[in-house]
């Protein structure tokens, strides 16, 4: 009796972790209430890499290209020469193949049209593979200009989603394919260690501004790129300031841990993080990032929440939901027989069932699933398995290498197996995320100037960072201006650090057009100037009273120079005319 209540034993434990297997793997067993949350974060991860690829058209020859800033060729060459064979895996790009021009634009146009048949549903799991493979080619090359927070976010989702995604050309809600589970889980996960992380390295930096309440006073003032919202904000009293940056603290380390909490709370969290995300976009421009984090909330509702906002018709193709009951006076149907639409409402009582489960009740959602399931899991094959065992392998793998930087940040020196972690590095698909962990104390900008006398300089004026002083500053996001985001950075160091500005400096000599795309117009456009310097100026908001007598949105005062001074001779030399002082360190 002991030895066969062992063996049951066993036998019962190897079901039960095959059963987990399935259940969080096996996309025929996936989440089923998740379908509409699905359909919406597919759409606006479609949006999100349009709007990625879209502006980098603009940018990519200047800020990469073979006559740009930082060459993608030249620092594939670098990484080459130190990785050798193990460059592919350490840069995994197509520019491998070719950095030309024609080819950095056409990763550009062919993202962008994979992200449209994203958005129309057209495809979606290989044009999301499309959508990763160019994000991921123009990441993995680009530098200094993808050393972005945001990048990684993005090429994190983007993967996970090709676990989401249904298949086939036209796949609709695809409700005999509902979502993975563990992709629906993992992308919760990359939701919170966002926000937790962020956090967690706002505590671990011991930056004093946020012990004492007082980093949001300047905060929409000292953001790469303010909006004209911001600028009214920014002169809120000190109260309210002091209750963001506590209520900040408060979400990021407290609430968004009601992830883990049954439907309700999730309800809750939903509509606290939703208007918080809002009121950044609208006094901030920090490109995707916050329509990604927007979008990634959307799981934490189901298809029984989201059904009440759909009108009827719309419920009955999404998720199956009968229209109506039947006939009370309806003769039964003869034993043995099916009446007239009976397996229909059959099938969209069961469809109803499977949408009123909820994601952690799970004696519900198996009893829903069994009846929407039962089929396909007669037709199982080998083949089956081993996309089963893949994807197992590798979620499990992004899983770990995500979670051990994050308990790294809250205990640093844990003794876990590193290698899992720095394997995936170069691919950015496990990123630690900590926004904002240390608060900028002043706003400094870095303006290029050109001279054809070394006496009168004129500015090059640029399409959205703060210069004009009566110009409101915009609204831009998702639109990511790298080389602007980039300068921003830039000004907080010495330009020893910050190679891409002298280097601005010679190709702005040489009126290089590529470069000077990334400005809003050409001062020199007949003839390249003899001298090109870059200048930092230190920025502030006018108060409503200089506004309202001046109509400025901002006042600045000149600082000195920030780089050295380039001339131009006769026979295309550079040379250095003037150094800039050693300046005080800025934060």
């Amino acid at each position: 009796m002991r030895r066969a209540s062992g063996e049951t034993g066993v036998k019962l434990m190897d079901w039960n972790a095959s059963a987990v297997v399935r259940k969080l793997f096996d996309p025929e067993r996936g989440a089923s209430t998740r379908l509409l949350a699905r359909w919406i974060f597919l759409r606006a991860l479609g949006v999100i890499y349009f709007s990625a690829f879209f502006s980098l058209v603009f940018q990519v020859r200047g800020l990469i290209g073979p006559e740009g800033i930082l060459p993608a060729g030249e620092y594939l060459q670098s990484v080459s020469h130190m990785a050798g064979q193990g460059r592919f895996w350490y840069a995994p790009t197509l520019l491998w193949l070719s950095s030309s021009n024609h080819v950095l634009l056409g990763l550009c146009w062919v993202g962008m049209l994979a992200a449209i048949l994203v958005i129309f549903n057209i495809g979606p799991r290989w044009a999301l593979a499309v959508c990763l493979v160019c994000f991921l080619s123009f990441v993995s090359a680009a530098s200094e200009f993808a050393g972005y927070q945001s990048d990684g976010m993005l090429l994190e989702a983007g993967f996970l989603a090709l676990f989401l995604a249904p298949g086939g050309w036209r796949p609709g809600m695809a409700r005999s394919h509902p979502p993975m589970l563990a992709s629906v889980l993992l992308l919760l996960w990359e939701w919170f260690r966002i926000y937790f992380g962020s956090g967690v390295a706002k505590i671990a930096s011991g930056d004093e501004q946020w012990r004492h309440f007082t980093a949001m006073d300047e905060y929409y003032q000292n953001g790469p790129l303010p909006t004209w919202i911001g600028w009214y904000v920014q002169h809120f009293p000190h109260w309210f300031h002091a209750g963001t940056a506590f209520g900040t603290l408060a979400l990021e380390l407290v609430l968004v841990c009601m992830v883990f909490l049954p439907r309700r709370f999730r309800m809750v969290l939903f509509f606290i993080v939703t208007p918080w995300q809002i009121g950044i976009i609208l006094t901030a421009n920090y490109t995707f990032l916050n329509y990604l984090v927007l979008f990634l909330g959307i799981f934490l509702l189901d298809d029984r929440f989201l059904a009440q906002f759909l009108p009827v018709r719309w419920r009955e193709r999404s998720i199956g939901a009968p229209s109506a009951a039947p006939a009370p006076n309806a003769a039964p149907a003869p034993p043995g027989s099916t009446a007239p639409g009976a397996g229909a409402v059959a099938s969209a009582d069961a469809a109803q069932r499977v949408a009123s489960a909820d994601l952690s009740g799970p004696s519900a959602m198996e009893h829903a699933q069994a009846q929407t399931t039962e089929h396909s899991a007669k037709k199982t094959s080998p083949f089956s398995h081993l996309k089963i065992a893949f994807a197992a392998i590798v979620l499990v793998w992004l899983f770990y290498a995500s979670t051990v930087p994050l308990l790294g940040m809250i205990r640093p020196g844990l003794p876990f197996p590193s290698a899992p972690v720095v394997a995936l590095e170069p691919f950015r698909i496990a990123d630690r995320y900590g926004l904002f962990a240390v608060m900028t104390r002043g706003r400094y900008e870095i303006e290029f100037q050109g001279s054809t006398d070394g006496t009168n300089w004129v500015a090059y004026p640029f399409r959205f960072k703060p210069q004009d002083l009566a110009k409101a500053p915009g609204i831009y996001a998702p639109y990511q201006p790298r080389f602007d985001w980039n300068l921003w950075f830039a000004s907080l160091g010495a330009w020893r650090e910050n190679p891409l500005v002298p280097r601005t400096e010679v190709l702005l000599l040489r009126n290089d057009a590529d470069v000077l795309a990334l400005f809003a117009a050409n001062p020199f456009a007949h003839e390249p100037p003899r001298q090109v310097r870059a200048v930092l100026w230190q920025y502030w908001f006018t108060t409503p009273a200089q506004k309202r007598a001046t109509g400025a949105w901002w006042r600045r005062e000149y600082l000195g120079l920030y780089a050295p001074v380039l001339e131009r001779e006769a026979g295309g030399k550079f040379t250095v005319i003037q150094w800039p002082e050693a300046a005080e360190p800025r934060e």
